[in-house]
């Protein structure tokens, strides 16, 4: 046994040490890197995950983990324990996917996000679309090489990043929002919309000054700058791979001011959960979010339900006023907020107001359910995501830009993650009236204290890391299990 703990505690640090430096080549490629450097990036990142899928295969180090597994009981540390059982079930692709699938599958989707980029600025889904049928073949392989009695087709994928959730429970938790929302949905975005002083919607808001409130969030959000940094990117992202480096970016629209704010806050609630784990899990495979759609959970309430609140608002509109006095003057606290929490149907997720954002979830549920199962080709996607846009959300998009080339997140592989986002939201609202009870959170707010926010969600969810499942972080900081009912209610009486 001891032997295998060393064995597996070594290994694990060399692993570590890989995914650090194909973190940083990632992070380069998504921020800075120019164009012309992928091919012989490429080059070295297919050595380092072949090098990294030699360490993680090592026959000894997989009997080790075998071994330490069967004797879960013996090892005092609980901790270790998840760890094990999280690596041995992890381990599942290296012991049953072949070697050459896996490399080049690694590299298929090392280079996906570049040509997505170069195809939604073209507006070219045909650019894409051999890529994106690769990675599809490769997932619906993958569940046939993983399924078990329990786990199969889409279950499986949903359950990478859900542990516990797959078609049945998704299945149902839709139907509650279809049935008890939607139409409250259809209702209120059906109403005229209220008008809005033009200059919000038709100003030019420059970067640099979008840039400087950006950076004015961070330190409303008590964001730690020695261990964080914000950039650009095409789609805003979070990045880390320990509590002391943890990244974000956002991207700057001149004509649409609300966005680069949102992004930025977004990413922050991702971050800050990672920033704030406990130090003991940094290096081990427990850091980092516990799922993705606890993580999720985070950045959509700092983003919507802290973020778009009036009491923030209040706060924090006169700093907004100082940097763009021309575009907003005259423009009181109220017409902005108004403008901020508007309810319509809208073509773009990550611009979606919170009220039809998980409508827009379903449209990529329905769409990966089909492309796994088979009965939709990928080259049959861009008229299907039309026709389920029009269908959900009421709108139908124009272009490939504003359709199924919108999101970065098929071009690295990340089939089953979407579902996290409307469940993401769900879980908010339940933390967050649990935390009501104990903290008042407007209070807080009004009083720049957000830090107390981030100090109540250290204590009941960002310290545990990957240590608790989902449902264990829902019963510590709630005391009861999922509930959809705090979510569809959050939203019916803000929007009402």
């Amino acid at each position: 046994m001891e032997n295998d703990i060393k064995l597996f505690k070594e290994t694990r640090a060399k692993i570590k040490a890989y995914g650090y430096f194909t973190w940083l080549m990632s992070w380069d490629q998504e921020t800075e890197a120019p164009k012309g450097s992928v091919e012989y990036r490429t080059k070295q990142y297919e050595i380092i995950a072949t090098e990294m899928y030699h360490v993680e295969s090592n026959p000894a180090y997989l009997e080790a983990i075998e071994r330490l597994y069967q004797n879960l009981d013996q090892l005092g540390d609980p901790d270790f324990k998840t760890e094990i059982k999280k690596t041995y079930k992890g381990l599942r692709v290296i012991k049953l996917v072949p070697m050459n699938e896996y490399i080049d599958y690694q590299v298929l989707t090392s280079q996906g996000s570049h040509i997505w980029a170069q195809a939604k600025e073209e507006n070219n889904f045909e650019l894409f679309r051999p890529t994106l049928e690769k990675i599809v073949e490769f997932n619906r392989k993958l569940v046939k090489y993983l399924e078990t009695d329990e786990l199969k087709g889409y279950d499986i994928l949903l359950d990478f990043f859900e542990e516990g959730f797959g078609v049945k429970e998704y299945d149902l938790f839709f139907d509650t929002l279809k049935r008890d929302l939607v139409p409250f949905v259809m209702e209120v975005t059906a109403r005229k919309p209220k008008t809005f002083n033009r200059k919000l919607s038709k100003s030019v808001f420059p970067a640099l000054q979008q840039k400087a409130f950006s950076h004015y969030l961070m330190d409303v959000f008590s964001y730690n700058k020695n261990h964080g940094l914000l950039k650009e990117s095409a789609h805003p992202f979070t990045s880390g791979v320990t509590s002391t480096d943890t990244r974000i970016t956002t991207h700057y629209h001149e004509d649409q001011l609300a966005s680069s704010i949102f992004s930025t806050i977004h990413e922050m609630g991702h971050a800050i959960y990672e920033m704030q784990n406990d130090l003991k899990y940094d290096d081990t495979f427990l850091h980092g979010g516990t799922s993705l759609g606890i993580h999720e959970s985070q950045s959509r309430m700092y983003e919507n339900m802290i973020g778009r609140s009036k009491v923030f608002w209040d706060l924090h509109y006169p700093k907004l006023v100082e940097l763009f006095p021309k575009q907003l003057k005259n423009i009181e606290v109220d017409e902005f907020l108004a403008y901020i929490n508007q309810a319509k149907r809208s073509l773009i997720r990550i611009e979606a107001d919170e009220l039809t954002y998980a409508l827009h979830v379903m449209v990529r549920y329905e769409l990966e359910k089909q492309l796994i199962k088979g009965t939709l080709k990928v080259k049959d996607l861009p008229k299907k995501w039309n026709q389920l846009m029009k269908a959900y959300v009421g709108i139908r998009p124009k272009t490939d830009r504003e359709g199924v080339l919108q999101d970065i997140h098929w071009s690295g592989g990340a089939i089953g993650y979407f579902p996290t986002y409307a469940l993401g939201s769900a879980y908010a609202a339940q933390m967050y009236q649990a935390m009501n009870k104990e903290l008042d959170i407007e209070k807080a707010i009004a009083e720049n204290n957000i830090k107390a926010i981030n100090e109540w969600l250290k204590i009941h969810v960002h310290q545990f890391a990957g240590s608790k499942t989902p449902k264990e972080i829902l019963q510590i900081c709630s005391q009861e299990d999922f509930n959809p009912h705090y979510y569809v209610e959050y939203l019916k009486a803000k929007f009402r």
